[in-house]
């Protein structure tokens, strides 16, 4: 059984509501620009930081159905299991080892649609990036629960862990920001 400091456990609430929350937001823009013609999301500011250029993109629904459905789901049960962790109850290993399962699948599928966001559609989702920053910090979490008191290179993994995830950061922004680069000097 693991249990959670609060610190880690109120981390873990606080994030996956952010996430459910830009999930949520996101699929409800999704559904009206479905069902309202000519609607425009409240998201899509200009080409660069368009919600509705994500949104059309083959890759916005990868198993044939929008994406934010999972981040609603996903992060629903996140939502439920940090709850529990607040609450001081103790849950199992493998309930937390699926935690972190699920936080390194998102955080893949993040890398990928970063990539795909940055270089294909040329376009960026504001409620999208937010769960791009969410997700790795929570992977962070749930690894010092998961592994915290692990030997070897789990040890090494845990003890450099804020340094991947501020790596990963790092990476994301300095992408973006090469990428569009003239639009973010036209802003400021």
């Amino acid at each position: 059984m693991i249990s959670a400091g609060p610190r880690s456990a109120w981390a873990l609430l606080l994030g996956a509501l952010i996430g459910w929350g830009a999930s949520v937001t996101l699929l409800v823009e999704k559904f009206k620009s479905l069902t309202e013609p000519g609607y425009k999301p409240l998201c899509s500011i200009d080409q660069t930081l368009s919600c509705s250029t994500v949104m059309e993109a083959p890759s916005a629904s990868m198993f044939g159905f929008p994406n934010p459905i999972i981040g609603v789901i996903g992060f629903s049960v996140m939502v439920t299991l940090a709850l529990l962790l607040v609450a001081g109850i103790s849950l199992p290993r493998w309930i937390i080892g699926g935690m972190w399962l699920g936080y390194l699948v998102g955080v893949a599928a993040i890398g990928w649609l970063v990539w795909d966001a940055v270089f294909e559609i040329r376009a960026l989702c504001p409620w999208c990036m937010v769960v791009w920053a969410v997700t790795p910090a929570l992977l962070a979490v749930t690894t010092g629960l998961l592994f915290g008191r692990s030997r070897g290179v789990w040890q090494i993994v845990v003890e450099w862990r804020w340094t991947l995830v501020a790596i990963f950061y790092a990476v994301v922004v300095l992408i973006v920001y090469i990428q569009f680069q003239s639009y973010w000097n036209s802003k400021f």
